[in-house]
């Protein structure tokens, strides 16, 4: 897929680690930063794009996550067992991590990679995504990889034209079949959620007769297990999977 981020890919250029502190730091300097520790480890410094970067229109959020299948569980349990992997505000920023992660395709058991907006976790509680669904694409397996990567440049990229409504996308790896899903804010939006669906078929080249479902969090809280509804969504009605060659 032809993407304005491709020519970026293998700059590794710049060095996103802080430098370590200088070991003969002065005595007030030392207090000073015990004391901003003190106050409050929650304030991190802000994720901005370095120079000569090329800015994204939102900083993102990697997280990752894996779980027992079969094991449902609460919303704590849930979110004590996502990852954070990282933020980023820019397009080298994100090849930064994203060249040094493992691929769908390559994870075990049953994992889930997420793509959120800085500060919307990946929850159907978070106050951005309660009111709002997602759109599920069920995949053969040997496909999650590259769907995966084209879904999240076209949203990184903006592709999607629809303003502020994009949460964030999800990978889930299983044994038998993968899954690929986009969050929005809005489920009511049915306009929205009809231009979602008509880009992510557009850039993920789907075929005609792939089934995509869309799913409220509504809904999906009302289910059992916190990833039940998507593995559930299709146990009972026999559906195509995706099999793009």
């Amino acid at each position: 897929m032809n993407n304005k981020f491709d020519a970026l890919k293998d700059d590794d250029s710049g060095d996103h680690d802080q430098n370590e502190e200088n070991s003969t730091q002065k005595d007030g300097e030392k207090e000073k930063t015990e004391r901003d520790k003190n106050q409050g480890s929650s304030k991190r410094k802000a994720v901005v794009p370095g120079p000569a970067e090329h800015p994204l229109q939102y900083n993102y959020t990697f997280w990752y996550s894996r779980r027992t299948p079969g094991r449902p569980t609460s919303s704590q349990s849930y979110e004590q067992n996502i990852k954070q992997i990282g933020t980023f505000a820019s397009v080298e920023q994100f090849w930064r991590f994203y060249s040094h992660m493992v691929r769908p395709g390559d994870l075990t058991g049953h994992s889930d990679f997420h793509l959120f907006k800085e500060g919307i976790k990946p929850m159907w509680e978070d106050d951005a995504n309660k009111n709002g669904g997602k759109w599920i694409i069920r995949l053969r397996k040997g496909l999650a990889s590259r769907c995966w990567e084209n879904l999240i440049l076209a949203m990184l990229g903006e592709q999607f034209m629809v303003g502020e409504e994009i949460c964030g996308a999800v990978v889930s790896v299983r044994f038998q079949e993968d899954i690929i899903s986009i969050w929005n804010k809005t489920a009511s939006d049915q306009a929205t959620t009809a231009r979602i669906r008509d880009t992510l078929r557009r850039v993920l080249n789907l075929p005609p007769n792939t089934i995509m479902e869309y799913k409220t969090h509504t809904d999906s809280i009302k289910m059992p297990g916190r990833l039940g509804p998507q593995r559930l969504l299709f146990q009972n009605l026999w559906k195509p999977r995706l099999n793009v060659p």
